[in-house]
């Protein structure tokens, strides 16, 4: 295959429809823990044995931490997408998804479900997107 038909092959996968939907996806979780963290959830760290606080307080800065190099990323395809940096430049090592943590099974389990759902979705998100980000080095 050619580099044209490679080049083809990375559009097909990583679409501009695929990137929108992704960051709304990502804007939205950004919203709900935000909303969750800063707010609700302030009650539900109370509630907790201080380390397990000390979990709370780790893992919503994890949350924060993926979603932030996921949005940093899509925003990268979509740069690349509207031609304002070449393609070969979105995929320098500087312009990938950045590192995130995995999140403690352990600590998890002493957090409370609202925690874990949003913890969980944006391991899910990230993960997504890694698939997508480790594609194109493939291609």
């Amino acid at each position: 295959m050619n580099e044209s038909g490679e080049e083809q092959g990375m559009e097909a996968r990583i679409t501009p429809r695929l990137v929108d939907s992704l960051y709304t996806e990502a804007m939205i979780l950004a919203d709900e823990a935000r909303a969750y963290f800063d707010e609700t959830g302030r009650d539900d760290r109370q509630g907790l044995e201080p380390f397990a606080r000390v979990g709370f307080a780790c893992e919503s800065l994890k949350v924060t931490t993926r979603i932030m190099h996921i949005v940093a990323w899509l925003l990268t395809q979509k740069a690349v997408e509207s031609g304002e940096i070449r393609s070969a430049d979105g995929r320098r090592p500087e312009r990938r998804l950045g590192h995130a943590n995995d999140s403690d099974p352990l600590v998890l389990a002493q957090l409370p479900e609202a925690a874990q759902r949003l913890i969980n979705a944006s391991a899910d998100l990230y993960s997504r997107v890694k698939r997508l980000d480790e594609g194109q080095l493939a291609d």
